[in-house]
């Protein structure tokens, strides 16, 4: 077992552990760990919410859930010889739930979370139809997760980390504020808003106090979206066997992750729609000198996917053009629009089997769907689709000429009102 540079303590918090990592980019935040090129290092990583969801039967956890202090981050982790222009090479050689608890508080403990957030705390892709919070439990045995929320349909999980990126340079740090700052000024008031100013509430930056402390809080950039930097990008194929080419903005990388999923869907569509746990990551990590340059990489990383993703081979798809439901108004190659349209669509046909609509949204959030652009040049309409794999079913999930399959209702999704 590679050494760990980053052990979390089960019975601590987030912040009362020997090394505190982050939850904010800014190219000031200090490394935890220097590590070679060519290191091969082994570092825990807690679920993004610290413990503020729980393994119970009510979603007003998820309703109140603090976005402010998101996402608590393992790192940073300085490579020593990485220099800006540089590539970081990181392979992901193992990733998995916690490695000392089969229960206990903490998602990754034997059971992990999904969630749909209220629109008044952030939302969701499908916001309109499912403006309130929701929390879907799920129970791990081995590779496999199974719901007392989800009643006849289970899958086998395809671990990785939602989150992974190097820090931005100063430079860089100020193009985001700017743009993002630009951009909820053109609708100040919208809820949820258009994007998450830098804000000093519930900022982690390492052990750090006083004015250096206070002044990185204030600049810093949340983690919520994916940049330039990698960042939040929520790739589900980042499994075990993945490699990695950031490019490298600050003196020694300063490479941070976390954001650990068991299984998810393309999309990531609730928001909080993985099946979330916290664990460890196995890395090695190297370095392309001048690789930004020579390889033409200047923002956002590149990466080989991963060798270790569940078997499936029948899928039942559904597909949603650029066309608004209840308007019927016509939107020109939209393709976030066309995708929404194949979701609803998919949520309508697992209803007719007796899911409810929560339930439907919540397996598409969490179990490992694909999600495609199918065609984005065919004016006016784009088309998107989803495609389910079948076997997660316990059932026939097909159309046939006989009457749908009902699930076999049990305990309900939790809800937590707007």
């Amino acid at each position: 077992m590679p050494k760990n540079l980053f052990p979390l303590d089960s019975a601590k918090t987030f912040t009362e552990q020997a090394k505190v990592g982050h939850n904010r980019w800014h190219p000031d935040v200090p490394a935890v760990e220097r590590v070679r090129p060519g290191d091969v290092f082994r570092a825990d990583c807690r679920e993004w919410f610290d413990g503020a969801i729980r393994n119970d039967d009510s979603a007003d956890d998820v309703r109140n859930a603090p976005l402010a202090g998101v996402h608590v981050l393992s790192g940073p982790f300085h490579v020593e010889g990485a220099e800006p222009g540089d590539l970081l090479i990181v392979d992901i050689l193992d990733i998995d739930a916690c490695h000392d608890a089969d229960e206990g508080p903490f998602a990754g403990m034997g059971w992990g979370y999904t969630g749909v957030f209220a629109k008044s705390n952030g939302g969701g892709f499908l916001t309109e139809r499912f403006p309130d919070a929701y929390k879907v439990i799920w129970d791990f045995r081995g590779d496999v997760a199974t719901s007392r929320h989800i009643p006849e349909c289970s899958y086998v999980g395809i671990h990785h980390p939602g989150l992974m990126g190097t820090a931005p340079s100063a430079e860089l740090l100020a193009k985001w504020t700017k743009r993002e700052t630009d951009l909820i000024a053109t609708d100040p008031d919208r809820v949820p808003p258009l994007a998450l100013p830098p804000n000093p509430d519930s900022a982690i930056i390492g052990t750090l106090q006083g004015d250096e402390l206070d002044r990185i809080a204030r600049e810093a950039a949340r983690t919520a979206p994916p940049r330039e930097n990698g960042g939040n990008q929520d790739i589900k194929n980042l499994t075990a066997g993945t490699r990695v080419f950031y490019p490298v903005f600050v003196e020694g990388a300063k490479l941070s992750f976390g954001d650990l999923h068991f299984s998810q869907g393309d999309g990531e569509i609730t928001f909080c729609g993985a099946i979330e746990m916290g664990g460890y990551m196995d890395l090695h990590v190297d370095l392309i000198k001048g690789g930004m340059e020579k390889y033409g990489v200047y923002e956002n990383a590149i990466f080989m996917p991963g060798i270790r993703d569940p078997q499936y081979s029948e899928w039942i798809a559904f597909s949603g053009v650029s066309v608004e439901k209840d308007t019927g108004r016509q939107r020109y190659l939209d393709s976030q629009l066309s995708y929404e349209r194949a979701c609803h669509h998919a949520i309508d046909y697992l209803m007719t089997f007796g899911y409810t609509d929560i339930q439907a949204y919540m397996i598409l959030g969490s179990a490992p769907i694909e999600g495609r652009f199918s065609g984005v040049v065919d004016i006016p309409n784009s088309c998107a689709t989803v495609y389910i794999p079948t076997a997660i079913f316990d059932f026939d999930v097909r159309p046939s000429s006989g009457p749908p399959h009902q699930v076999e209702q049990g305990i309900p999704v939790p809800r937590s009102a707007n």
